[in-house]
């Protein structure tokens, strides 16, 4: 298959690319050779993704040499600006990450932007084998741009992505001076991922909660002003087709089918007596509604802040996950001044499957990528018969185009600083979000 960039051949694994250099044809059959040179291998991409696919090489290829590289100056992806604050035994997999990045056959270049600061061709040149996966937040959601609602409206003053979102209170450099309108006391939420259920949580969770996280200062400032008390999260369809997982739900896992006849009860039935007291009485409050399609956001008087969303009443044509929403001609409005879309957004590992899985999801996508790469190795599809310079040829690329990449060692010392700033605080961290900031704490 021929592919932009003077690429021969690729292959392709969930949510990952493994590129071939120029003239590797696959099928080769023949044995490696003591007269073999070592294999070297380039992941673009630090995100778990990233990391797993390393830790698998590493792993099994004594002589295999790995280089990882990353927009940002720091590491992680995903998980440093994705899973949300309030989950922090998710960020255990970073001490796994640490451990494979300090292995002396793998090199961590943070602050190189691919495609831009040295390309993909490049790349090929240095390197035996190239491996992509999604970069930074892109990881988490899998692409640069959050996808448009196509809707009126939807460019008004508090209307956001999700991505955004996520990114600004995660302290991702790119959003940090998103600044979002938290004064209405309704939130919309569109989509019933994850992603829905961790911006929902952070809107309404306690300030004691989150003071004892990683979130940003200036994210922790805002939401302590925030007059958010009421989040809807609005699905085109069903409850037997939402996306976010069980775990995000419930502490206490129970069977999918049970869960959703619970979701499906309480979104259409009128709560007992009971219930709606102690809703009554309650400062915050989340819900789910199902089978609504937004049409249009519509605009206060000054035709420049939202201040409500139209929708489509929906029914489903189909059963299970292949139900089609089709509108029944009805139309509702539920009044707001914040709209966060998080349509369309998914996890590396989610692109082909759809929004379902989670981080060790992506491992396995990651261990499925290096494995093809270390069978490509032992087939000869895979030609190493010649030399590569690998990092040495990119380091001297990068410097005559004044980049200077950051190293392992310069992140630690970035976290180092990052987690005596928390300390003063009582968190465990308080993430530097200026790359500036970053570099000049590492002099460079």
């Amino acid at each position: 298959m021929s592919c932009p960039g003077g690429i021969v051949g690729w292959k392709r694994v969930p949510s990952l690319r493994f590129l071939l250099p120029k003239g590797s044809v696959a099928g080769i059959k023949r044995r490696l050779a003591s007269a073999e040179f070592i294999p070297r291998i380039c992941i673009v991409g630090s995100g778990p993704a990233g990391f797993y696919t390393a830790q698998h090489l590493l792993k099994h290829h004594r002589q295999a040499l790995v280089d990882i590289y990353e927009k940002l100056p720091v590491p992680f992806g995903l998980v440093r600006f994705g899973v949300a604050p309030d989950h922090p035994e998710v960020k255990n997999v970073i001490n796994a990450f640490t451990q494979t990045a300090r292995s002396d056959r793998c090199t961590y270049s943070g602050n190189v932007t691919v495609g831009k600061d040295i390309t993909i061709k490049e790349l090929q040149k240095a390197y035996h084998a190239v491996v992509l996966v999604s970069l930074l937040i892109y990881e988490s959601y899998g692409a640069e741009d959050s996808r448009r609602l196509g809707i009126p409206g939807e460019d008004l003053a508090g209307v956001y992505s999700a991505r955004a979102f996520v990114g600004w209170y995660n302290g991702l450099p790119e959003n940090r001076d998103l600044k979002p309108d938290l004064s209405s006391e309704t939130a919309v939420v569109l989509g019933h991922g994850n992603v829905a259920l961790d911006v929902a949580r952070i809107l309404l969770s306690p300030l004691e909660i989150l003071r004892k996280t990683d979130i940003t200062e200036d994210s922790l400032t805002a939401l302590a002003r925030s007059k958010v008390k009421r989040v809807c999260l609005i699905g085109r369809r069903g409850p037997l087709q939402v996306a976010f997982t069980i775990k995000a739900v419930l502490d206490v896992p129970r069977p999918r089918k049970r869960l959703t006849e619970l979701m499906a009860k309480t979104a259409l039935e009128d709560p007992g007596e009971v219930v709606a007291s102690r809703w009554a009485s309650a400062s915050r409050e989340w819900s789910l509604k199902f089978l609504r399609s937004p049409l249009e956001v519509l605009p206060m008087a000054d035709g420049r802040q939202a201040r409500a969303i139209r929708m489509a009443v929906t029914r489903l044509e189909g059963t299970g996950d292949g139900a089609k929403a089709v509108p029944t001609g009805e139309v509702e409005e539920v009044m707001c001044g914040l709209i966060l879309s998080s349509i369309g957004l998914y996890c590396s590992g989610w692109v082909k499957r759809g929004p379902t899985g989670v981080i060790i999801t992506t491992m396995n996508d990651s261990f499925d990528t290096a494995q093809s790469v270390l069978e490509d190795l032992q087939s000869g599809a895979l030609d190493v018969s010649g030399a590569k310079e690998g990092f040495d040829l990119v380091r001297s690329i990068l410097q005559s185009r004044g980049i200077y990449p950051v190293s392992f060692s310069d992140w630690e010392k970035i976290d180092a600083a990052e987690v005596a700033r928390g300390k003063l605080s009582g968190k465990p961290r308080e993430k530097i979000i200026d790359p500036r900031e970053m570099l000049e704490l590492i002099s460079h």
